[in-house]
């Protein structure tokens, strides 16, 4: 039985890889625009979305990968009872940033594991971000420094990096922000015994 990620995140695969698994990365296909376009008419909360997606992708790869494990995940960022995307360009990211200066945002991140086309197991898990008062200078500055990687996060920043500068406040655990909610993935893999106890 192989381990799969149902992602072609950078950060996800990263994150795996230097908790000691040994994944293959199989992007799954799913147009997550329509999958979350009913669910948006619903309105349904951003935690549940996150799960949705994560679910859909995990089921999409893993209904081709018979007798795999599955890894799916989805991040949403709520900010204002909104939900957010990734920006378009630096000046959707400018915009943006501006806009959650002093402000809290939340990340709502959900993983799922998925064998034989099934989801057997989800977890969501959720971080509050606080970001200082920003200066329209300083975020000039920050995105000019920062390059385009800020267009690859649905906040416009990498935590890991440079992104760190732009908070007063974080409330949540560390892997949530970047995406995966590791610590209870690694703990349901030991259960199911795919790594050691």
């Amino acid at each position: 039985m192989g381990l799969v990620l149902a992602s072609g995140s950078r950060i996800r695969a990263q994150l795996l890889e230097n908790a000691g698994l040994t994944i293959e990365v199989d992007p799954s296909d799913v147009d997550e625009r329509a999958v979350e376009a009913p669910l948006l008419k619903a309105e349904f909360p951003p935690e549940d979305l996150a799960s949705v997606l994560a679910e859909a992708k995990a089921e999409n790869v893993s209904a081709r990968r018979s007798g795999d494990l599955v890894i799916g995940a989805d991040q949403i960022l709520a900010f204002e009872g909104q939900r957010r995307t990734k920006p378009d360009d630096m000046e959707a990211a400018r915009r943006q940033l501006l806009e959650f200066s002093g402000k809290t945002h939340e990340l709502h991140s959900a993983v799922v594991l998925s064998k034989n086309g099934e989801a057997i197991w989800r977890r969501v898990s959720t971080a509050r971000l606080t970001m200082r008062t920003l200066s329209p200078a300083f975020v000039g500055h920050y995105l000019a420094n920062a390059g385009d990687a800020v267009l690859s996060s649905v906040g416009a920043y990498q935590l890991e990096g440079l992104g760190v500068q732009l908070f007063e406040k974080i409330e949540g655990d560390y892997f949530t922000i970047l995406g995966l909610p590791l610590l209870p993935l690694l703990e349901q893999l030991r259960e199911l015994q795919v790594i050691e106890k």
